[in-house]
Order: structure tokens, then sequence, then C-alpha cells
């Protein structure tokens, strides 16, 4: 065991809502203060466990994404039986979450009673937990997400954690779900821990991550995550930005660091900007699937696309609304194209974001050769190009007035299928020192 990261934290809760929590965070711009609102209210008419499991599933859909939340589904046993592969499935990229959620539909009993039921309820939520990932590693299933939408879930292709939900009126002060081992990280919220992370987030891949950050952290008392979300991120704050080889991008190349837990909540900007990022996963959520692509391909995007930092969506949004502002400021036989880079710390993933005065066929094909090079460059410069995802889109106003801009993929990854002469033409047109706007 070791002691939980120190930050300067006041706890509060107050005398009119038992249920709600508000933290007086100490940051290097004077004190923040965080009010914890309850979880979710549970949907009428609907049954006190399934209405639970529903309100967890509408938080994750709401504030992270649908496509990446999956309905239980049956899979056929032994003999003429059935089993549920878990309550809620979180998938994104390649780590998965199974939810179980666990409800007290009755009237606390003494505190000592509700310690030792909560006790018994997160052992059988472990056990439903490893049966389910057990049963997708051996017998991969499709499931359903929350657009409708059916993923086939080979359980061998995710790194799992166990998430045992807790919908309690009030457990017992101080009271730690003790969490049994089951051969993959496991942990233990209360509803409003759930909520919490991602109305803060605003990102299902965020929220993973910090459920497996968390997870290997020593366990606290339930309705305890917002304290440690805020220790963490203040340890996140004096931490030094991590070391990246700029030049991997090329010349003009420049080390960003952001802490991976922001202490604001994300879209606390009054400009709203963050949901500029929100709107381009819609847009592709939204758009049909060319006929060689599947929903595997399209869930793949999203992911790669939800892993940009939290803590930069905001300036990425005001940068785009930006870009498109500046590509249409040209003579109508000029094409400008303005261009962001986003390359991970481990180099396994590129995104591009690009702006273009227009769309046709001529601007896609140009915007593909571009995402082509810019991935063939990077796969040669860290000699790893097994690793590498290069996802690039492409924004490009929409003169009809029904939206601001038209979204355009193109997604590469593996070894660069780019001949020497085929690269020598691109790196000479796009590398060169050049305007950017071009004719047409």
């Amino acid at each position: 065991m070791t002691d939980r990261p120190t930050s300067q934290l006041w706890r509060y809760v107050s005398d009119d809502d038992s249920s709600s929590l508000t933290l007086v965070v100490e940051t290097p711009n004077g004190p923040y203060m965080r009010r914890i609102p309850p979880a979710l209210p549970l949907p009428s008419g609907v049954d006190h466990g399934p209405g639970a499991e529903a309100a967890a599933h509408t938080a994750a859909a709401t504030w992270g994404l649908p496509d990446f939340v999956f309905q239980q589904t049956a899979h056929a046993s032994k003999g003429s039986g059935q089993r549920e592969l878990g309550d809620r499935l979180l998938l994104a990229g390649q780590r998965g979450a199974v939810v179980q959620v666990k409800a007290r539909t009755i009237p606390p009993k003494p505190d000592a009673e509700e310690s030792g039921w909560i006790q018994k309820v997160a052992a059988k939520a472990m056990r439903q937990a490893k049966g389910t990932v057990r049963q997708l590693r051996l017998m991969p299933a499709d499931m359903v997400n929350g657009r409708g939408r059916t993923l086939h879930v080979d359980g061998n292709a995710f790194e799992w954690i166990a998430v045992f939900l807790l919908d309690h009126h009030r457990p017992p002060q101080g009271t730690v779900a003790l969490l049994e081992p089951i051969g993959m990280p496991a942990i233990a919220l209360t509803r409003r821990d759930w909520d919490f992370l991602f109305d803060q987030l605003r990102s299902t891949t965020a929220v993973l991550d910090y459920l497996f950050r968390a997870a290997a952290a020593p366990a606290i008392p339930l309705g305890e995550e917002p304290v440690r979300y805020y220790e963490f991120a203040a340890a996140d704050a004096a931490a030094p930005p991590g070391d990246i080889d700029t030049e991997l991008v090329g010349p003009g190349g420049m080390l960003h660091s952001t802490p991976l837990l922001p202490q604001a909540p994300v879209g606390a900007a009054t400009t709203r900007t963050h949901v500029v990022i929100r709107l381009v996963l819609e847009d592709v959520t939204t758009s049909a699937l060319p006929s060689h692509a599947s929903e595997a391909d399209r869930h793949a995007i999203l992911s790669d696309l939800d892993s940009l930092p939290v803590g930069d969506r905001e300036e990425w949004g005001r940068l785009l609304l930006d870009m498109l502002d500046d590509v249409v400021q040209v003579p109508d036989d000029q094409l400008k194209w303005r261009f962001r880079r986003h390359l991970n710390a481990e180099a396994t993933r590129q995104t591009i974001y690009a702006c273009a005065t227009r769309f046709d066929r001529d601007v896609q094909a140009i915007f593909g050769s571009y995402v082509q090079l810019r991935h063939h460059e990077i796969a040669e410069r860290t000699g790893r190009p097994d690793e590498l995802v290069t996802i690039g889109v492409m924004l490009t106003p929409n003169y009809g007035g029904k939206r601001p801009w038209d979204t355009s993929l193109v997604r590469t990854y593996g070894p660069s299928d780019l001949t020497e002469e085929e690269f020598t033409t691109l790196d000479r047109i796009w590398n060169r020192d050049h305007s950017q706007s071009t004719p047409n």
C-alpha cells in the first residue's frame, strides 16, 4: 500500500443535499471551486435496478459518445440457457470496460449491514465481469452500441477493466469496496462518481484511461472519486513535460504539453469551442459508410479522433474555426489550405486536421496525398511503421447554409505503400517553400 497523492483539497457536503459534494482546489491561479452534483435521476416508469443501468448508460452516451457504449446482449451457452455478457461495455480503441451496475432497491439498513451488502454485491460484480471477459475471449459476440449499430467484439483484442458501479442513496461513510483479484484491473465507483468523470472529461477514451490509472492506485472510500481525480490532476499540473523528438514531424515541430486531467471541466470556457471536436465526431458517426468500410472501421476512426487530449480540445476547436474563416478569404480562382498536426508522445498516432477553400474530387485527392506523405515520413523517421496510424480530417465550408462545414476523412495505417518516385513527387509539392494559396 502506498500513500495517496497529496494536494490541498477541502471537502464539503452541503447540509440540504447529502448527495452533493463541493471541492475547493488550490491551483497555481488561485482556489477553484467544483460542485459535484448528485447522479442523474433515474428514468421514470422503470424499476430501480434497470433504471440505474439505463442512467449510467445515458451519462456515458451523453457526455462521452453513444458509439462507445454497448448494451448487454445474450449469448448461447450450454443447453438451452443464455448467458448475459455484462450490464454495459465501454469500448474505445484497444481498451474495454465491463460495467456491472448494482442498485440498492430497499431502504438502507444499519451501516454494518449496508457495508456487508456492498461487499457481497461487489464480489458478485467481479465474478460477472470476469465471466463476461472470459466468454468474449472464447466466443466473440455481436454487441449493439448506443446508435443501434452492431460491432463484432473479440475479447482478445481489448485490454479490460472491471467496473463495479454502485447506485446507493448514501453508502456508509468510509466504506471501501474490497474487490477480489480477477486477473484484470478493477475499480469501484458510485454512480455519482461515474457521472462526474464523464461530465468532467467529455471523452470515453479519457474516462477509460482514468479508470485504468485509478485502478492501479490503492482503493478509496466509495464516493470519493472526485477527490482522487483532483489529486491526480494536481500531480499532472506539477509534472514536467514529457520528452518527444519534435523533428519527427519535420521542421517547425513544437513540443506541446497539457495535463492529462484538466482541473476545470472540459468545455468550462464561455466560448464552447470544445464542441467543434464533438461535432466532427458526430459527422463521422452520422455519415453513410463507403461500400468498402465496416462498422469496425467507423469505431476505429472514432477512437482515433477521441484520443485527442481533452485539455487541447478548446484550443483545437478555436483554431479550426479560425482556419475555416481564413480559407475562404481568397479569390475564386485560388485554393487555400490550412493544416494542423498532432503526434502523440509514443509516435504511434498522428492526427491531421485540414481546412480547404472548397470540396471537390481534386481537393479530396490532394488531401489524400498530403496524408499519405505525412504518414510515410513519420513511419520512416520512427522505423516503426507497423505501429503507426494516421487519420486525416478535412473541413470545407458548406455554402448551403444548413451546416457550417462538410467533413471528409482519410485513414491509413501500417507500412506506407508510396513508391520512391511518388514520395519524391509529393515531397517536392508539399515540402517546398510556397504560399498556402494555390491556383485552380
